[in-house]
């Protein structure tokens, strides 16, 4: 079966106080085309289809519309899960119906079992749960130390899933998580999220081995992959100028008795995003700014390295470049090496970490077992956006 991997499209996210509902449109249009032109038989759809747990309307607008023509107008069968931005709540509603039209879309544990048979594949869609909601879905007391991790969680879950192999079958899997392997460990995975973060570290690469392809969502670059049969395809276009410099696109990949075939399919950005640090002088310069396509054909970061005396910096700069979504300024070399002094300080700890030294300076007493299970909880919701 031939299938187009895509993921993370954050419907509804803004970049500053810009809306890129206009490239998350022109994104799904290229997509479709690339899907329609490769005549793959169906789209996974790694999680992250909305920005927020609570999309605003002009999100919900854009998204529902985009689905309508991909599954319905189009034919394409579609294979979704939420993720961690998403409310599953929300999200699964009306699903029975989507159904009826090869639209399978996945938000509870319980639903990550039974899988769909596609041709010679069958597909399992794994959402993103924590180990909490493991720990419910299992019946397994808060008293014991069972499913604990998320690797624990994985290991079971994945192990359920194999009771219900067909071994004359193609086995994909398409889920939205933190998974790490050696080929992703010499980048920058931070743009999307910190393995410490609401107590979800990464999971190891090698639990999905059974599995001939598995789709990931969650970080935002191809790069990230941690093998060649499991993948990330990254968001559809660039969400923050760590991205500024990786390519979007999505993957074809063709799973078959002979394995596994996968194809790097680039977007071109309706607008880019480019990065400028320059001081006020040199970004004025004509000379200067003239080598960009400028006044609504590109998006402009802009890190200043001076601080002028101008009373409506902001507006001069809009004038030249147009469309800025932000204006940084550069730290001096002191603050600079002290700022990033405490920032890798802090990146050696986990938030679990962090309220545990806050609590033990503000108490002078020692968090107990029952305590920090709660604030790991608590961070997991935080991480979901749902509170």
């Amino acid at each position: 079966m031939k299938f187009l991997h895509t993921a993370d499209w954050h419907i509804g996210k803004e970049l500053g106080d810009y809306s890129l509902l206009e490239q998350q449109q022109t994104a799904f249009e290229q997509t479709l085309a690339i899907a329609q032109a490769h005549q793959v038989d169906a789209v996974l759809l790694a999680g992250d289809l909305y920005d927020r747990s609570i999309p605003p309307v002009d999100a919900v607008n854009a998204l529902e519309p985009m689905l309508k023509r991909m599954n319905i107008e189009a034919g394409l069968p579609i294979f979704a899960v939420s993720g961690n931005h998403d409310g599953p709540t929300r999200l699964g509603a009306g699903k029975e119906w989507r159904e009826n039209n090869q639209f399978y879309l996945r938000t509870t544990l319980a639903e990550a079992f039974e899988p769909i048979i596609f041709g010679d594949t069958q597909i399992f869609m794994l959402p993103f749960i924590d180990p909490l909601e493991a720990r419910v879905y299992y019946g397994i007391s808060n008293e014991t130390n069972e499913l604990r991790t998320i690797n624990e969680v994985m290991a079971r879950v994945i192990t359920d899933m194999q009771a219900n192999f067909d071994p004359t079958k193609q086995h994909v899997l398409v889920s939205h998580y933190y998974v790490a392997g050696k080929q992703n460990e010499t980048y920058d995975l931070t743009s999307e999220t910190n393995s410490k973060a609401g107590g979800l570290k990464s999971i190891d690469v090698n639990q999905f081995n059974a599995f001939d392809y598995v789709a990931l969502g969650h970080l935002h670059l191809k790069q990230a992959s941690p093998s060649e049969t499991v993948q990330y395809s990254g968001s559809p276009i660039k969400f923050n100028t760590k991205e500024a410099q990786s390519e979007k696109g999505v993957f074809i990949v063709d799973v078959n008795a002979d394995g596994v075939f996968s194809e790097w399919v680039p977007l071109q950005p309706e607008k880019d995003l480019i990065l400028l640090e320059a001081d006020f002088k040199t970004l004025t310069d004509p000379a200067f700014y003239q080598q960009y396509s400028r006044q609504g054909d590109n998006l402009f970061s802009i890190k200043m390295t001076d601080r002028p005396a101008v009373t409506d910096l902001r507006n001069q700069l809009n004038d030249i470049y147009g469309e800025i979504v932000e204006i940084q300024f550069k730290q001096s070399q002191a603050q600079s090496i002290s700022h990033t002094k405490k920032m890798t300080e802090r990146a050696e700890q986990s938030n679990q970490d962090l309220i545990r030294e806050f609590y033990e300076t503000v108490t002078d007493a020692t968090l107990t077992k029952h305590q920090a299970e709660i604030i790991d909880q608590t961070l997991t919701r935080l991480e979901r956006k749902e509170d």
